[in-house]
């Protein structure tokens, strides 16, 4: 049986997302069932309208620029680009709270980067109780 890991993404600060991404890509390369819930910040940070040219760090004490320009010279691509490769490459799904996706534009699923179900908190607490493994970002 496969194990089983929840990120729990409450922030829309690129750093935040860039790091959700790559923790998310390394329990996909390790064979594990992935929940990623995107909670009111992360909500924000995956709206279609919203996610492809979001850039801005989120921590006070972090400057976006700087940031950037570490990204370009690590050679790390946005951090869309994580969420999306870890969906093609393993088994991540994807969810958006009901309230929160209401909260920033709608609970339509197709108003968000890869969210493959709306559901509402009840369904976080218990795949968080249930994992192996369980992150907030």
């Amino acid at each position: 049986m496969a194990k089983k890991f929840v990120l729990a993404i409450v922030s829309s600060g690129a750093e935040k997302l860039t790091a959700g991404g790559i923790i998310l890509s390394g329990a996909v390369a390790q064979d594990m069932e992935c929940k990623v819930f995107l909670l009111l910040g992360g909500a924000y940070g995956f709206r279609k309208d919203f996610a492809e040219g979001h850039k801005e760090v989120g921590d006070a004490n972090l400057k976006t620029e700087e940031f950037q320009e570490g990204l370009k010279r690590a050679n790390v691509p946005h951090w869309l680009e994580f969420y999306k490769k870890a969906k093609e490459m393993g088994n991540a799904k994807f969810y958006l709270c009901g309230t929160a996706g209401k909260i920033w534009k709608s609970a339509d699923k197709e108003d968000f980067h890869l969210v493959d179900e709306v559901c509402g908190i009840g369904e976080y607490i218990s795949a968080a109780e249930e994992a192996d493994l369980s992150i907030i970002i």
